[in-house]
């Protein structure tokens, strides 16, 4: 009888464990900030796709899926695990994120969702291999060591481009062309500035752990700048392909001055943006999504 309960105790304390590694895992991935590697998939389907069958291609949804849970996974993982010690001051990990510790069941799953993503190659077209790979590469450089792109101002912000990846390589599976130049280019700017925004309620912890970024090098002011130039370039960008997508995204550089000439704190502004980008986003692919439907 000791036995059997030894037994079931012991059961049970493996899928406690289980149960509680899958759930740190899903905090991990930053929830909140899925859709900014789903959601431009979701753009560059609508915009490669020229009728409504491509739309439900098996490359696009084998791209959804992994850029909405297992890349964001591997990405953040990355992040934290080499994050570890500046992690410890940081007050976002107090409550709104995850806080890495050394949990066993990190870089495995870190190994696992890259893996996952070079596994798309042979379900994709040729076409979108290389942003694939880009992203991979730029996932692992940002945050790990020997480049570590995060701790160089400039180059923290350009690597950045990596959020844009995942739609090019959706519109390139779909199309079996590149995206058009100036989509990346604005897709890209637009990627730096919400990069260098997001670092602004980091700068103090940064600079008391020595981190130098586009934002603890510029201050806050002139990061404010910084991104706001970066937005309006890309909405200047976009608005070259199309007046349209040049309006939608201009709700960013709009957005930050609102932002620098109120008394919002900034640290409560930079949880509004994933509802913005999931809107504006939103909108852009309802635009591609009307033109298959209606020409």
């Amino acid at each position: 009888m000791t036995d059997d309960s030894d037994s079931v105790a012991s059961s049970q304390s493996a899928s406690d464990r289980a149960v509680d590694g899958l759930s740190y895992l899903l905090v991990l991935s930053r929830p909140r900030f899925w859709l900014y590697l789903a959601g431009p998939v979701l753009v560059g389907v609508a915009y490669g796709a020229s009728t409504i069958g491509e739309l439900f291609e098996p490359a696009a949804a084998a791209l959804f899926a992994y850029f909405l849970v297992p890349a964001n996974v591997f990405l953040y993982g990355v992040n934290d695990i080499f994050d570890r010690d500046i992690d410890a001051a940081n007050p976002k990990k107090d409550d709104r994120e995850a806080r890495y510790r050394g949990q066993r069941t990190v870089p495995p799953a870190v190994a696992l969702t890259g893996g996952l993503g070079l596994a798309l190659f042979p379900f994709v077209p040729r076409a979108a291999w290389p942003w694939i790979a880009g992203f991979l590469v730029l996932g692992a450089a940002y945050s790990a060591p020997p480049v570590r792109f995060k701790t160089t101002p400039l180059l923290d912000s350009v690597s950045n481009g990596l959020y844009i990846m995942p739609g090019a390589a959706a519109y390139a599976a779909v199309a079996g062309s590149q995206p058009p130049a100036l989509a990346v280019v604005g897709g890209w700017l637009w990627a730096m500035g919400m990069h260098t925004f997001s670092a602004i309620p980091d700068i103090e912890p940064d600079r008391e752990t020595g981190i130098r970024t586009t934002a603890t090098a510029l201050g806050e002011d002139r990061t404010y700048a910084y991104c706001g130039a970066c937005w309006l370039a890309s909405a200047v960008a976009f608005g070259a392909l199309d007046p349209r997508l040049g309006a939608a995204m201009a709700v960013y550089p709009l957005g930050v001055v609102a932002i620098a000439t109120s008394s919002v704190a900034v640290d409560r502004a930079y949880w509004w943006f994933p509802a913005i980008n999931t809107v504006v986003g939103a909108a852009l692919t309802m635009g591609g999504l009307w033109v298959i439907l209606y020409g």
